[in-house]
């Protein structure tokens, strides 16, 4: 039980911490990234029984598998609260910022699910999962959080919605495909997969990156003006 846990904790903490530890200028509040953490743990329940609901009451092709049962369902609820609960909080106060919480909130979610297929499928497949499944849990995460910083501090309404709505459209997307294309059959899985993680990474990357650097921006011009403000 201990090294099964271990191994479902550690690709989500390793990941994490890796966009944590990346914005060295203004480090999120520990308590603050791992109550996100939790948060996105105690998600996959409710998640779970949605899901089952719908499984039993609907005969559901591959296809709405992937994009609604997994893909919209799974996004939604991350997305849902993250929204409520960190978006519109004070430390919330940086672009970087919403990558930060949200890959928390995804790769919690992703460390049970991890836990749960640990525990059936055994730790041969550890390698194999933290690869793919956790890994891809936390970038759809990135590219979340990456929105939501685009759409907290832009000033335009209109620009504002856009950047929302992206921030959920988009991550559903990426799920719904990534697990369309782990359906397509055995044969076919593994040519289509790695390219689209490699891509997902690079994207997650780079999105990463200027969202930091907008954030070092921010934080440079909000100490200019504070010392200005000092000087009067």
């Amino acid at each position: 039980m201990i090294s099964t846990l271990g191994a479902a904790l550690a690709p989500g903490i390793a990941i994490l911490s890796y966009f944590y530890l990346k914005d060295k200028y203004e480090t999120e509040p520990l308590h603050m990234v791992v109550k996100s953490f939790i948060t996105g743990i105690l998600l996959v329940f409710p998640v779970m029984v949605v899901q089952f609901g719908f499984q039993e009451e609907l005969e559901l092709g591959v296809f709405a598998q992937s994009y609604f049962l997994a893909g919209f369902l799974e996004e939604f609820f991350k997305w849902f609260m993250i929204y409520y609960t960190v978006y519109k909080h004070v430390e919330f106060n940086e672009p970087y910022d919403g990558i930060v919480y949200a890959a928390a909130v995804s790769l919690g979610f992703a460390t049970l699910e991890n836990f749960f297929y640990l525990l059936s499928h055994g730790l041969s497949t550890a390698f194999f999962r933290a690869l793919l499944p956790v890994s891809s849990h936390g970038l759809f995460g990135v590219l979340m959080g990456y929105y939501l910083g685009k759409a907290k501090f832009v000033a335009d309404p209109r620009k504002k919605r856009i950047y929302l709505g992206m921030s959920l459209g988009i991550p559903v997307l990426l799920h719904g495909t990534y697990d369309f294309i782990l359906m397509a059959g055995s044969d076919v899985w593994p040519w289509l997969i790695i390219p689209f993680m490699v891509i997902l990474w690079a994207v997650a990357i780079r999105r990463s990156s200027a969202a930091l650097d907008r954030s070092i921006a921010a934080a440079f011009r909000r100490h200019y003006e504070q010392e200005e403000a000092e000087k009067i």
